[in-house]
């Protein structure tokens, strides 16, 4: 290939990205960056590693791999020198890259060589868990639901007020039992019976922000909170947005299309604006403070955008805080490279949050079951 300097191989990124997006590939801006870095890395002295440079960072799905490849012969052929043939294999492109030399081996050169099987691999469940939710298709929002409904949440246990029978360990006495098992004994209470105090999990309350910035992520996070409500007790869901929402009984359908469905029916402010404060307001007037938030692990999943007041939203998570035993903040943005939370609800949440975790992909919701049983 051709030296080239930074501005016009910005440009030559630029026009391949474009043409990839006519071809019909969905290829994000961070995709583009991420090849444009890999190109300063391998260089373009070979056009083997920049094929793969982008196969590796522009390619999201097998099954557009064979797009790619002619939409990258079309685009490269006046980057590339005369004597280097284009029409190659997959085969020789991976043999050319594992040996490290510039020119790909030509037929003549191949012959006398040992012919060697080349097996490739790939899993798509790896793939889904660290894709990002607002390039996944229907197809794979269907098979991230299996992957949800994997993950083994919990959340840490608070005492009860019930009592529970002692077999081992030495509690309170249990005066009824202990006369019982003396009935037995011609009176005599030769085994003394007890109870100590039993524990249970704590609730655990979603709060999915559906306004129109997190709708990429919205119907992802809607499939995570079906399978949080489906297989454990004591959870509960709210959608904010310009009002607030209960969605528990919507999500508690053991069928995640109907329960979506049902949900989303009852959210009259889908993809709409978002007004976090007065909403917060509301559910703390309503629902939280009132019992349903103390002590429990309260999560919000939201990307901080709001066009209320930051007081509002700051007074309001304050009061959150006092009563939920935990708190933690759920923002996709947050994978973003170089984010910093300057939008001004984020800003003013960020001081009663105890945690604050990305939330753009499976990967990260793995985290966040973590973060929920701690």
């Amino acid at each position: 290939m051709v030296e080239v300097d930074a501005t016009h191989l910005d440009r030559i990124v630029a026009g391949f990205a474009a043409a990839l997006r006519t071809a019909g590939l969905d290829v994000p801006v961070g995709s583009v960056v991420t090849f444009r870095q890999a190109l300063g890395v391998v260089g373009l002295a070979a056009w083997h590693p920049v094929y793969w440079a982008g196969r590796a960072t522009l390619v999201h799905r097998p099954e557009d791999t064979a797009l790619f490849d002619d939409t990258f012969a079309a685009y490269w052929h006046d980057q590339l020198r005369p004597d280097v043939a284009m029409e190659m294999s997959e085969h020789e492109l991976t043999m050319a890259l594992d040996t490290g030399d510039d020119e790909a081996a030509t037929p003549d050169d191949a012959e006398g060589t040992q012919e060697v099987d080349l097996v490739l691999r790939w899993s798509p469940t790896e793939v889904l868990r660290h894709k990002d939710f607002s390039l996944f298709t229907l197809e794979e929002l269907v098979e991230a639901q299996t992957l949800m409904r994997q993950l083994k949440l919990a959340t840490s246990v608070r005492p009860s007020r019930r009592q529970r029978r002692a077999r081992h360990e030495r509690g309170r006495l249990d005066i009824r039992h202990t006369v019982q098992r003396a009935l037995r004994t011609e009176g005599e209470p030769l085994i003394r019976a007890s109870t100590v105090q039993s524990e249970q999990p704590r609730r655990l309350i979603l709060l999915i922000d559906v306004s129109g910035s997190m709708e990429p992520y919205a119907r992802a996070l809607l499939r995570f909170a079906h399978a949080a409500v489906v297989s454990r007790r004591r959870v509960e869901a709210f959608a904010l947005g310009t009002r607030l929402t209960r969605i528990t009984r919507e999500l508690s359908s053991r069928d995640p299309d109907d329960a979506f469905a049902a949900a989303t029916g009852a959210v009259e402010d889908w993809s709409g604006g978002t007004r976090l404060g007065p909403v917060l307001r509301e559910f703390n007037d309503e629902w939280g403070v009132r019992g349903m938030a103390r002590g429990a692990v309260v999560v919000v999943l939201s990307d901080g955008w709001d066009r209320g007041d930051p007081a509002v939203l700051a007074e309001q998570m304050q009061r959150l805080a006092r009563v939920a035993h935990h708190v933690v903040w759920v923002n996709p943005l947050k994978a973003t490279e170089g984010y910093e939370p300057l939008a001004a609800g984020m800003a003013a949440a960020l001081p009663f949050v105890d945690r604050f975790i990305e939330g753009h992909n499976i990967a990260s919701l793995e985290a966040l079951v973590a973060a929920v049983a701690a």
